[in-house]
């Protein structure tokens, strides 16, 4: 298990064996490990357990859930005051889930049933809509984001330019030596089960040959910064520039691509600004690529994007479980490539994918406007690119 995957999973163990409080809901794009850390956690508690899923065939009966739940509770009676789990997988495809568990975790919690409740679903954006309009100060959530490079090193023994490629989708990582059998499994089943399952059938969407062309052009363009209504000149049947930052979101929610907004020190500044496409695995360019996926890495620009996209993805996966916030700066044609926030410290990142150290006009402009901030150069001579990508984000702020 990834050292990432297996921390998380010892704070779900220790959530579950210590005073029962919270519903503990496991948060996550498709095939980064949420199943596996629960099934680990789940056996390392020490306590009875009862596991279902919503995939399976008689969970659309009414009363399903109500019926596993039961069994949880009698598991839970069984071992007294130490309670038992319930874990409910693919929870957001039972019909009005999250009103079905705010009533059942009630009933718990006026008869001080000692069970605790796991949740966990392939749909980030469904569980998020019902866990905060329906169960707000009812549960703990455990984000888990795209396996990094270090993960992917130390499980598959990548280095960094199979990362660059192939991206942080572990269960992909066993089709790279066949690139046409990789790219296609990650169109299909990764890129088209999380749109056509996660998004369309679960949230609003008018256009959905729109919502598909968007992030097609987010991925093909990640690490650039693209205003709405540029947008709306590269995209057919666009609707509108609100249209497009609605769908910009459910993507960024189904933990695919986002847009990075500009840096201000103003939010309201921020909200408005043009974003900055980045993918959050980089395995989404490369399979949408149309070529083979490590004729990529033969030309300068298209791996310095992919070395950018590679770094921006690291920092955003850091940001989706709130080790930070990411931005990007830019005034006039003047541009830092990310500003990164945490506890209070500002820090501009600068990527550069060869050798040659050129100037660096828009971080001394950035240090004019900010100078309290601090600046690190990835790339050229400044970090090495693979040094930057197996720390923490955490580890460049002192």
């Amino acid at each position: 298990m990834p050292e990432i995957i297996r921390a998380e999973a010892e704070t779900l163990r220790d959530r579950l064996v210590g005073p029962r409080r919270h519903i503990q809901v496991v948060v996550g794009p498709r095939q980064v490990g949420k199943t596996t850390l629960v099934r680990w956690a789940l056996g390392a508690s020490g306590l009875p357990t009862h596991y279902a899923t919503a995939d399976d065939p008689g969970s659309l009966a009414e009363g399903w859930l109500r019926q596993q739940w039961e069994l949880g509770r009698a598991r839970a009676a069984a071992n007294r005051r130490k309670g038992a789990v319930l874990a409910i997988d693919e929870l957001q495809k039972l019909p009005n889930w999250s009103e079905q568990v705010k009533r059942l975790w009630d009933e718990d919690a006026a008869a001080r049933c000692p069970l605790r409740v796991v949740a966990l679903g392939s749909s980030p954006l469904l569980l998020q809509k019902g866990l905060t309009e329906s169960l707000a100060g009812r549960f703990e959530a455990i984000r888990i984001p795209h396996w990094s490079f270090d993960e992917m090193r130390r499980a598959f023994k990548f280095d960094l330019d199979r990362f660059l490629v192939f991206g942080g989708y572990p269960g992909a990582a066993s089709l790279a030596r066949d690139q046409a059998r990789w790219a296609a499994y990650v169109r299909e089943s990764l890129v088209d089960t999380t749109l056509n399952l996660d998004v369309l059938q679960l949230s609003r969407v008018d256009k959905p040959a729109l919502l598909r062309r968007l992030f097609e052009l987010a991925c093909t363009h990640s690490g650039q910064q693209l205003s709405y209504q540029k947008m709306l000149g590269q995209l057919q049947d666009a609707g509108n520039t609100v249209t497009l930052a609605h769908y910009l979101r459910l993507l960024e929610a189904a933990g695919m691509v986002r847009g990075i907004e500009k840096y201000a020190g103003d939010m309201i500044r921020q909200r408005a600004s043009s974003p900055k496409f980045q993918v959050l695995n980089t395995a989404l360019t490369s399979a949408l690529a149309g070529d083979e996926p490590r004729k990529l890495l033969a030309s300068p620009d298209l791996r310095g994007r992919l070395v950018e996209s590679a770094v921006g993805a690291h920092l955003a996966n850091a940001a989706a479980t709130g080790r930070c916030r990411l931005f990007y700066w830019r005034e006039r044609n003047l541009e830092v490539d990310f500003v990164v926030e945490r506890a209070g410290k500002v820090l501009a990142i600068e990527v550069k994918s060869g050798r040659r150290r050129d100037g660096l006009p828009g971080v001394g402009a950035f240090l004019k406007a900010y100078p309290k901030a601090r600046t690190l150069l990835v790339g050229a001579d400044g970090v090495a690119v693979e040094e930057f990508l197996l720390k923490p984000v955490e580890a460049w702020f002192g």
